[in-house]
């Protein structure tokens, strides 16, 4: 109970009884004044008494209520100390765990230092000892260069001469050896059968060269073959790879290229839009696309003549598309089919003359050459190659090894290897067979491109006016326009220092970007 409620009661104790004193004030009479005198002195001192009461009461529940904050406030301060003593202690921890470290790190700061000065010491005796050798070895040099009486480079070529005379001398007499046992053995036999081989296949000669020429019916298309600004000839070149030549020579357009298949997609592509009328960049890329198409199928009905003309009908397709690709391949000026189809010929006819398998010979023959269509992406000679590929299409071992074996790329061991090497020796090396120059020409033109198409981004390159110019069409989402002319200056480079050319090279980089959307 507060206080205010005991004091509220006394007040309404002492109103009580002053109200009943007043009552019988007023209804008593004036005798029973001493009787109400003495009710309202007994009231009064009932009053004081209540009042003594509440005020002990009072003062009791305030010395309960100041004990019990006091306890409160004493809990409180102790758990405060105890809180405060236990932040102090993990104070205390952390700052002994960082003071371990610090001297830990002081530790392996004062190593690192012996040891950065060992090293400095092992350096400097290094050194010093590689020097003390140098010194060693050159006064050794020296004082074996007085006692020989030569230098050091001229008895190196005197030892590389002695090796080199002594292995000439022994390999001339190997080979006279040899040279002797086959003409004791052979040398007549050999003799006619090659002969009469030859004389049974008896062929002409025919030379390609790398510029193809276009009639059309007036000067007049010129015009509009080049294009408002050149744009249609750029797009032409660009799309087929091959340079267009167009001269004062009435009615006459060349094609020039290296690649003869590309050359004659070209030339069909050229003379369709001719025969069309209508030359812009959308519709040189439509007639491009049907020449493409156009020359594969020609290219797949070679060969599946060549296989006819010869006998074989069991060829895997692929070999026949392969075999086809080689009419537009040359060597050394030859034609590779032409040559190939001889030297299965002249392999099956010498074959004939000795009871070997004229089959055999004559599969292996035409298929020789197989590599020479796809040895522009592969890097390994095209004998390997076309192997390879014989061998992927399901062909005879013993045909896939006189393949293999014809330019002594492996060991040949069988007949069908030598007659294959024979018939191959024979058909290249007859008079006006082979011009060395175009061979040169076109094997730099593969290497000028090659030497671009190996550069990251780059997507197809075309050599272009007999090498004096390269295009080069790069991927735009991998080179940017500012990264074009640092690959422009590396193909420079790289062409000043690995390729021989007459003249000058003029690198072109072309990066072009399409959108195509449809109207429906």
């Amino acid at each position: 109970m507060s206080i205010a409620i005991i004091i509220a009661c006394v007040v309404g104790g002492l109103v009580v009884g002053f109200v009943i004193a007043w009552l019988v004030a007023t209804q008593g009479a004036n005798s029973k004044m001493s009787l109400a005198k003495h009710e309202v002195e007994e009231a009064q001192r009932n009053a004081e008494r209540i009042t003594a009461d509440a005020e002990r009461a009072a003062e009791t529940k305030t010395k309960e209520t100041l004990l019990a904050a006091k306890e409160e406030a004493l809990a409180i301060q102790h758990a405060a100390e105890e809180e405060e003593k236990q932040r102090k202690s993990d104070i205390s921890r952390r700052e002994s765990r960082v003071a371990m470290r610090e001297d830990a790190l002081d530790e392996r700061g004062a190593a690192l230092d012996r040891k950065e000065h060992q090293l400095s010491s092992f350096q400097g005796q290094l050194d010093r000892q590689k020097n003390d050798l140098a010194k060693t070895i050159a006064q050794q040099t020296a004082e074996l260069e007085r006692i020989a009486n030569l230098t050091s480079d001229q008895a190196h070529d005197e030892l590389l001469d002695k090796v080199r005379a002594e292995s000439v001398r022994e390999e001339a007499e190997i080979i006279r050896s040899s040279e002797q046992r086959a003409k004791t053995q052979a040398a007549k036999t050999a003799r006619d059968i090659v002969s009469q081989a030859i004389q049974r296949c008896a062929a002409d000669v025919a030379g390609d060269v790398t510029v193809t020429t276009v009639r059309i019916p007036s000067d007049d298309l010129k015009g509009r073959i080049i294009g408002r600004e050149g744009r249609n000839i750029r797009t032409f070149e660009q799309v087929t790879g091959v340079s267009i030549n167009i001269d004062d020579t009435p009615e006459i357009v060349k094609l020039s290229s290296f690649d003869p298949v590309r050359r004659e997609t070209a030339r069909v592509t050229m003379e369709n839009l001719v025969a069309d009328g209508r030359i812009h960049p959308v519709r040189i890329e439509e007639m491009y696309k049907k020449a493409k198409d156009l020359v594969e199928q020609r290219v797949m009905e070679a060969g599946e003549d060549a296989a006819f003309d010869l006998g074989i009908h069991d060829l895997h397709p692929e070999i026949i598309k392969t075999l086809g690709a080689l009419k537009y391949r040359t060597s050394y000026g030859q034609n590779v089919l032409t040559h190939s189809k001889q030297v299965a010929e002249l392999a099956a006819l010498m074959a004939s003359e000795i009871g070997a398998d004229t089959a055999k010979a004559k599969r292996a023959g035409l298929l020789h050459d197989l590599g020479k269509a796809v040895d522009r992406e592969m890097e390994s000679p095209h004998a390997i190659i076309g192997a390879e590929l014989a061998r992927r299409y399901g062909e005879k071992p013993e045909v896939v090894h006189a393949i293999e074996a014809h330019h002594a790329d492996i060991e040949p061991t069988t007949v069908l290897d030598f007659l294959v090497q024979a018939a191959d020796a024979i058909s290249a090396s007859r008079p006006g067979a082979r011009r060395e120059t175009a061979e040169e020409y076109v094997k730099r033109m593969e290497k000028l491109e090659g030497i671009a198409n190996a550069h990251e981004g780059v997507d197809h390159t075309y050599a272009m006016q007999a090498g004096r110019e390269v295009h080069v069409m790069v991927e735009p989402e991998r080179i940017s326009d500012a990264e074009m002319t640092v690959l422009a200056h590396d193909i420079t480079k790289e062409i000043e220092d690995g390729l021989e050319y007459p003249g000058q090279v003029r690198v072109v980089v072309i990066r072009e970007s399409r959108v195509v959307d449809v109207a429906k």
